[in-house]
């Protein structure tokens, strides 16, 4: 009885042991595990879209990864309605807005957006500008007079359509909707940002749409937008400047030549 009891007590200190080890390394591994960084995109060539393979690629993909992957985090790009930016910042959906985010421009409240967001530097310079089919006979703020235009709901292009007198605005949900309501004769003209048009117009399906290079707007400026008093904005920052001095920044234009020279490397005048 003695020698069944003592057996009995040795398998039960090896279960004991054994699952001690696997507890402990089940630990490890949920310690090693990086926190997630939810990033809030739209599809916007070239900033964030996919290839051929349905990968997500683009200038502020790439940018995103590299930053947050020093930064110590795994990436999860979650893709979302721009005219519910805010609410999904705030509500914890998303913890950035980082899709060529203008900065210096006010929402349709007549609120500027540095009121409902903390930006990151500014790290590239954009424009909006008037996309219209080529034989539309569109040249001047004056030929938009009784014209149906049309951009994405809440964006900066919403606020510079609507600034041109005798027009009327339809948004839509991306700013490539536009591209296509342009293209099919629905609405008259679109606003959008210029990096995305440039990247589009005269090419392949769009052949037949242009820019209005006299209808250009004033330069903008592209940031990332976090909660207010988030203490990312810091960290990210930190790491746009040490992007820019090991070549990252260069390296980034290189392989995205659309938006090379609208790099901002310098962030010394933004501190």
């Amino acid at each position: 009885m003695k020698k069944l009891f003592a057996l009995l007590l040795a398998v039960l200190m090896l279960v004991t042991v054994f699952a001690g080890c696997e507890n402990k390394d089940t630990s490890s591994e949920a310690d090693a595990k990086k926190p997630t960084i939810v990033v809030g995109y739209t599809i916007y060539e070239p900033m964030n879209y996919k290839d051929e393979n349905g990968k997500l690629i683009g200038f502020d993909t790439d940018l995103a990864v590299a930053v947050f992957e020093n930064l110590g985090y795994d990436v999860l790009f979650q893709e979302i309605v721009w005219e519910n930016k805010y609410t999904d910042l705030n509500g914890g959906t998303i913890d950035c807005i980082w899709n060529g985010f203008t900065a210096n421009s006010a929402d349709d409240d007549g609120i500027a957006r540095s009121e409902k967001v903390d930006f990151s530097y500014n790290y590239m310079e954009n424009r909006q500008v008037v996309v219209v089919k080529k034989d539309s006979g569109i040249k001047t703020a004056a030929d938009l007079n009784g014209k149906l235009g049309s951009g994405e709901s809440g964006s900066a292009g919403e606020t510079y359509a609507e600034g041109f007198k005798g027009t009327t605005f339809k948004g839509f949900t991306k700013q490539t909707d536009c591209l296509f309501e342009v293209k099919s004769g629905t609405v008259d003209f679109a606003v959008l940002d210029a990096q995305l048009a440039n990247s589009y117009c005269g090419k392949g399906d769009y052949e037949n749409l242009m820019v209005v290079e006299a209808l250009t707007s004033d330069v903008e400026y592209y940031a990332i937008g976090f909660k207010k008093g988030s203490e990312l904005t810091a960290k990210v920052n930190a790491q746009l400047e040490a992007l820019a001095k090991d070549g990252t920044l260069d390296t980034l234009g290189k392989k995205y030549p659309k938006v090379a020279n609208s790099i901002i490397k310098d962030f010394a005048d933004q501190k």
